[in-house]
């Protein structure tokens, strides 16, 4: 048997306007946890979409075992032993544990679904793992931690010997994350093999074994990850030093810009969302909002922003009521968004992104002309596009690219560059960062605080608590659709943020 698990020798893989894998080779030795990691659009997702059978290269071969493979799609991978956990889990609400593990591979009995032996299973697995799963419990009673075990179980009852993660703390408190740390060193210690994409360099110090860096769609380096540092790491995939931790002064908070009072609001399915939320944020003054996803940090963002309704309370912006005002009208009176779900929200992906970065603003001078009716200014537009893709360094700097065709990380770079060069009073930020690598974060994390040094308001609600202490002034913790507490950083720590953020702190 062949020391490697998978070897992928000379891939290749063009996308309109841009090489994603340029001649990239990648090796991973059995039983290992090998961090791959490199700036958004470095091609990293392509490098294992392809290994996972969900994108076919354009040259170069793949070896599994030491065996030379060709995967037409994913269950070309799974028979071949290769699983995925993807960042947003694909995962039944009103079923079962046992019944989303085996789904479309259920064990039958009398042409029947055998539920019993389907329980027995996951429970067995489940033992063998340490992964401490209930198969009888439904999936909608359960945390985001624990549905993220059932992804895992998902992949193993498929037989899968190497395993994929993408991002796969994304979503977790400090806690879940430990525990997960501690599931991937079992799966290891049994002689699984595992690969994981990340943007958090401090879990790849903690738990990798090995780290692979790309850039620009090549192979920069493999090392190992005792032999090297969080620094060397981020020079690698940005190609020069990357500052961690933001300097940054004692914020001088001014006036209240947003006062926020018993604001209650529901959810998609008319289910309460926000019970009572109450706060304020100044001028000078970065409020970060944490916790679990799903617990009304959604639904506040869209609530400020005229997105949803507020069944009850008051949101108010420089003194003035703002509540259930239409979006526009809030942008107008100088509120900016950057929205958690950029595809959906923030982005027309059809569109070019020239136009991507005039939405909102398009109607506006210079970007018309009045001229007894409205003459587009296409030359204004362009200039602003080239001015924009330069300072945000959007990849690849072509104005007529539509945003679909563009990275995660890209796309989001393209909303941020928007929202700032409007110069807001007051900036809901959420989930910024979330898919971007640690030199455009670096970027990003510089701009909230240049905006709140001169003067704006920022909300940043984020599920990154390194995030949240990095930049923010005060911290506050909500749970279930209520503010659980409200912190300064210096006082608090992760510990104590994970307690408030399941509802266990004081």
């Amino acid at each position: 048997m062949s020391e490697l698990a998978v070897e992928m020798r000379h891939i290749t893989k063009h996308f309109p306007m841009v090489v994603a894998n340029d001649d990239v080779n990648f090796r991973v030795p059995h039983a290992e946890i090998h961090a791959l990691v490199g700036e958004n659009g470095a091609g990293k997702s392509t490098l294992m979409n392809i290994l996972y059978g969900l994108l076919r290269p354009d040259s170069g071969n793949i070896a599994v075992n030491g065996t030379e493979v060709r995967f037409s799609g994913p269950a070309d991978a799974i028979n071949n032993g290769i699983g995925m956990v993807h960042q947003h889990f694909m995962l039944i609400p009103t079923l079962t544990v046992a019944e989303n593990v085996v789904l479309g591979c259920e064990p039958s009995r009398l042409g029947l679904m055998d539920i019993g032996r389907a329980s027995q299973i996951v429970g067995e697995l489940s033992d063998r793992y340490g992964l401490k799963l209930d198969p009888s419990a439904k999936v909608e009673t359960l945390s985001v931690g624990i549905e993220q075990r059932i992804e895992i179980i998902k992949v193993l009852y498929r037989g899968a010997e190497i395993l994929i993660f993408d991002e796969p703390t994304a979503v977790l408190t400090p806690q879940e994350v430990e525990e997960f740390f501690g599931i991937l060193r079992s799966l290891k210690s049994q002689g699984k093999t595992i690969i994981f994409i990340t943007h958090k360099l401090g879990e790849v110090m903690e738990i990798s074994d090995m780290v692979t860096v790309m850039r620009r769609g090549k192979v920069v380096g493999t090392v190992a990850t005792k032999d090297t540092s969080r620094n060397e790491i981020a020079n690698m995939m940005v190609g020069r030093q990357v500052l961690f931790q933001i300097e940054k002064s004692e914020a001088k908070p001014g006036d209240v810009v947003l006062e926020v009072k018993n604001i209650h609001a529901l959810d998609n399915k008319g289910l309460p969302a926000l019970r009572g939320v109450s706060f304020t944020v100044r001028q000078c003054e970065i409020l970060g909002i944490a916790g679990v996803e799903g617990n009304g940090q959604s639904e506040l963002a869209e609530v400020l922003t005229g997105l949803r309704r507020a069944e009850k309370g008051e949101v108010i912006l420089n003194g003035s009521t703002i509540t259930n005002l239409s979006p526009q009208l809030i942008r107008q009176k100088g509120v900016g968004h950057i929205p958690e779900d950029r595809q959906r929200r923030g982005l027309i992906l059809d569109f070019t992104v020239t136009q991507n970065l005039v939405l909102g603003i398009h109607y506006r001078q210079p970007y018309v002309r009045r001229m007894g009716f409205d003459l587009i200014n296409f030359a204004a537009i362009k200039e602003k596009a080239r001015l924009l893709i330069e300072q945000f360094d959007i990849r690849p700097a072509e104005q007529e690219n539509p945003a679909g065709n563009l990275s995660g990380g890209n796309q989001q770079k393209v909303i941020v560059a928007r929202e700032f060069d409007q110069n807001p009073t007051l900036l809901i930020a959420a989930q910024p960062t979330r898919g971007i690598d640690v030199g455009s974060m670096e970027f990003i994390h510089q701009r909230l605080i240049q905006a709140r040094d001169e003067g704006k308001a920022v909300v940043l609600i984020s599920a990154d608590l390194e995030e949240i202490f990095s930049i923010s002034d005060r911290i506050a913790v909500m749970y279930e659709g209520k503010i659980a507490g409200i912190l300064n950083p210096k006082q608090a720590t992760e510990a104590k943020l994970g307690l408030l953020m399941t509802g266990s702190g004081e």
